[in-house]
């Protein structure tokens, strides 16, 4: 008979490992179950479709279950698994739309079951008009709510990438906009003075920044009115809660599936978890950390996708490994870039190393250019070892490009010496002659 796979979340590490199982061993029966109504989607889009920039939320489904169906993968919408056996090999699961349960066996078990938006003991969460941004069904409410109350009014709860994304995409239908951040800074991962760079392009687009106030509750009646930060409403008829993601973890966790340090699944660099035949990928699981070490949890769909990929040709009988993350990221917040990969600086000196940090700001192009924009650079080292540990960077344009570069050293395990000598393309209307990534590793080298 064949082998039976069952994979638990239709997101971008559940179909991208059973596509990839499907492909290693095509005798393989698989069906997947997801609890929402769609399968392979692109979350990030989500606030450049509420934006209008794309022009309908669905666009942003890569494939949909009859598509997967030509493939030979079985995947079921609205359905929710309850409960994962993993002595007798067997999930029992509710179709979600008549609320029938049934029991499946699996020979193989993929848990997908990504993130969860992280939801404050507040009242009035459950206000209509109090969006999280998870799922195409929330998109398509938020974007319905937007169309049909058109809220003059909002507030954003969180000033991570979701939250500061959101900002610009409320601010397109003319939203008067507070966002509000419990930490002294908005994007914490990122050390203070690039923080700052963003929380001033907020406050130059219009936007009432609240950094170091945490909400107190959400008020309204038939729908939201508003939200009370320390003491005071902010009027809203519209609440956006950003205020951040954590692992959906608690199904691993009853089927006696380890979770790590991160309070992710634990997993190896195979995507085994502590249960022989249970794999794990995507925002629920972990991943080890290029320049600490150690186990990480940092959700993007670039680490969902390699992992699901590396989970279903492994448990196909392949021999792949995902070799660890370095929290590469960016974020575009109305006119500007802001983008990391590795350690800041504070983290650095938390994880004990002797880190420092170089600043520098140059131009985006040749200074003789039109259009030409500063880019601020940070590059944070190990005074002792030389080793590059991170990098940050901020400016209008070309941010995106040249974090990536940074990305590559990190993985590579370069030194601030060694990434001072790369040979960095020049042309005026794409860089200068000293490209910003050279200038700060100059600065690095003295």
């Amino acid at each position: 008979m064949a082998r039976r796979v069952v994979v638990i979340g239709g997101g971008a590490a559940g179909m991208s490992a059973a596509a990839k199982a499907k492909r290693t061993d095509p005798t393989l029966e698989i069906v997947v179950y997801e609890r929402s109504g769609y399968v392979s989607y692109g979350a990030c889009g989500f606030p450049y479709a509420i934006k209008g920039e794309i022009a309908r939320v669905e666009d942003v489904v890569v494939r949909t279950p009859a598509q997967f169906a030509k493939q030979g993968i079985q995947a079921l919408i609205r359905h929710e698994v309850l409960e994962i056996d993993p002595v007798r090999q067997t999930v029992r699961v509710r179709d979600l739309e008549d609320g029938r349960e049934f029991v499946d066996h699996w020979d193989e078990l993929v848990l997908t079951t990504g993130g969860q938006p992280t939801r404050p003991p507040l009242p009035g969460l459950d206000l209509p008009g109090v969006f999280a941004l998870r799922s195409v069904e929330e998109a398509l409410a938020i974007k319905a709510w937007l169309a049909e109350q058109r809220p003059r009014t909002g507030v954003i709860i969180g000033g991570g990438y979701i939250g500061l994304e959101m900002a610009e995409a409320l601010a397109a239908h003319g939203v008067a906009l507070t966002l509000v951040e419990r930490l002294p800074q908005v994007l914490p991962s990122f050390d203070p003075d690039f923080a700052t760079q963003v929380a001033d392009e907020l406050r130059r687009q219009q936007v009432d920044l609240r950094v170091g106030q945490p909400v107190q509750g959400i008020v309204g009646d038939e729908r939201v009115r508003g939200v009370v930060v320390d003491g005071e409403t902010i009027p809203a008829e519209i609440v956006i809660l950003a205020a951040g993601v954590r692992p959906s973890a608690a199904l691993a966790q009853a089927a006696g599936i380890a979770l790590g340090p991160t309070g992710a699944v634990a997993v190896d660099d195979r995507q085994r978890t502590n249960l022989p035949h249970v794999w794990a990928a995507g925002d629920v699981a972990e991943a080890l950390h290029r320049v600490t070490g150690k186990p990480a949890w940092i959700p993007l769909g670039t680490t969902a996708n390699k992992q699901g990929r590396v989970a279903g040709e492994n448990l196909a009988g392949g021999d792949a490994r995902f070799g660890g993350i370095a929290g590469t990221t960016v974020v575009k917040v109305f006119d500007l870039e802001a983008a990391i990969s590795g350690l800041s600086l504070a983290r650095a000196q938390a994880e004990g190393f002797n880190a420092t940090a170089v600043s520098a700001t140059a131009y985006s192009r040749a200074h003789y250019m039109p259009g030409h924009q500063p880019i601020t650079v940070s590059l944070v080292f190990d005074q002792t070892t030389r080793r590059l540990l991170g990098g940050q960077l901020v400016g209008r344009e070309g941010v995106a490009k040249r974090i990536d570069t940074v990305a590559a050293a990190l993985q590579a395990g370069w030194t601030v010496d060694e990434f001072a000598e790369l040979d960095l393309s020049y042309a005026p209307p794409f860089a200068p002659v000293w490209d910003p990534l050279l200038v700060a590793a100059n600065l690095a080298r003295r």
